[in-house]
Parts: C-alpha cells; sequence; structure tokens
C-alpha cells in the first residue's frame, strides 16, 4: 500500500507542477496586455478601476490572486487525495509539499524581480527560470 501512495504522490506532485505552469504562463501574458493596453490608453494608474472597490483591481492582478488560490486548493486536495509525510531532501531539512509551494513562490519572486533589475519588462524569460525552479523544488527539495 505504502508503494501506490508514493506513485499518487508523485502524478499529484506533476499535476499540481503542470497546474501552476498553465496558470502562471496565463498571468504573464494577462499582465502583459493590461500593461500595454493602459500605457497606449494613457491611463492613470492611481485612480480606481472598480467603482465601489477598495483596490484598483485588474484582470492581470485578479488572475495572479486567483492562480495563488488555486495552487492553494490544489495542494489542499493533493493532502486530502494522498498524504505524505514528511521527506528530506537536497537542502537536508524535512519539507511537506506545502513547504515546497512557498519556497517556490518565494524564489520565483525574487527571480523575477531580479530579472526586471537586469533585463527589463518582459518577463517571459524570468517566468521560465521560476517555473524550472519551481518543478527542482518540488523534485528535489
Amino acid at each position: 500500500m505504502a508503494v501506490a501512495v508514493q506513485k499518487g504522490s508523485a502524478v499529484a506532485s506533476w499535476i499540481c507542477v503542470g497546474l501552476g505552469l498553465a496558470l502562471g504562463a496565463l498571468t504573464a501574458s494577462g499582465q502583459a496586455g493590461a500593461v500595454m493596453g493602459a500605457a497606449t490608453a494613457g491611463a492613470d494608474f492611481t485612480q480606481n478601476l472598480s467603482p465601489g472597490s477598495w483596490m484598483a483591481w485588474t484582470g492581470a492582478g485578479a488572475l495572479f490572486f486567483g492562480v495563488i488560490a488555486a495552487l492553494l486548493l490544489a495542494m489542499i486536495v493533493w493532502g486530502a487525495v494522498a498524504p505524505e509525510t514528511p521527506r528530506v531532501g537536497v537542502l537536508r531539512i524535512e519539507t511537506t509539499p506545502g513547504d515546497r509551494l512557498f519556497l517556490s513562490l518565494l524564489g520565483s519572486a525574487f527571480i523575477c524581480l531580479g530579472w526586471l533589475a537586469l533585463f527589463g519588462a518582459p518577463l517571459w524569460g524570468g517566468l521560465s527560470v521560476s517555473l524550472l525552479y519551481a518543478a527542482a523544488v518540488f523534485r528535489w527539495v
């Protein structure tokens, strides 16, 4: 029975990584469109884009938070379907899938900030490096 749980965990981890890749690509493409559309229209970024709302939501911002919520929901479902005990990886610390998701998101934020500092606005390269980083974290950490 332990072998079946490990196989299920590996499949579930690749499903979560695939979901993250797909949703990350949607987020990046939505953000690029929103920034270009607002820049060409001469929009004021300080105005409230949604009347009656507490935040100036854009499609890209809403999609970004939706991706994070979907990843958290996928992790909850994964934990219910195939519970996994903590494992020791390359860093020599015990991590759970939730820990690896947190490390992936935190590292991806720094990768994208570094990409912006070094190369500028189009974040496709930073997104690619972040996705490779997330896959490596889920595989080896």
